[in-house]
């Protein structure tokens, strides 16, 4: 039985690609990405990554910026910085206001608004009731209770406003 052609062949140089192209195109995939865009764009790739680093202002190796010294006197030595811009505009994003955008699922802000309508603050109630499906504890209701004034307190005092004008007006 005669064998599969493509099994034997021995692989031929190809003689129309680019080698020089063919280089960069797999030293470019082989670098890793800098998630930082300000040393992204300041980065210069003909140089070592301390070259980079100190041009930027940054250091390579924390323990040689900052020697640890027995002596109580330090000497402070001062580093050209070619890219100050770079520093500059890290300092400017780490003074932003951190926002955080968490927030409750819509089943939990459901399951709590259920739970206050209903039982108010009875906790041994609510750990009673058939919607409770995780057995939650009295406890750890009311845990999940405070997390929801935590994350929405306007929408609880606007519930607790009229769960209150709904027991004057009964």
């Amino acid at each position: 039985m005669p064998k599969a052609k493509g099994t034997n062949r021995r692989k031929k140089f190809d003689y129309t690609t680019n080698r020089k192209k063919l280089k960069r195109k797999m030293a470019k995939k082989a670098a890793p990405r800098i998630e930082c865009a300000q040393i992204r764009n300041a980065w210069n790739n003909r140089k070592s990554v301390a070259q980079n680093l100190a041009e930027m202002g940054l250091a390579s190796d924390p323990n040689r910026t900052l020697p640890i010294q027995k002596v109580k006197k330090m000497e402070v030595r001062e580093k050209v910085v070619i890219n100050p811009h770079v520093i500059n505009e890290l300092e400017a994003e780490a003074s932003l206001p951190e926002v955080t955008m968490s927030t409750l699922s819509k089943e939990f802000i459901d399951y709590v608004r259920y739970m206050i309508e209903t039982y108010k603050d009875n906790y041994k109630a609510m750990a009673r009731d058939d919607l409770n499906y995780y057995q939650d504890t009295p406890h750890q209701i009311k845990k999940k209770i405070e997390s929801y004034k935590r994350f929405y307190p306007s929408e609880y005092a606007s519930l607790n406003a009229a769960l209150q004008q709904k027991m004057e007006i009964s």
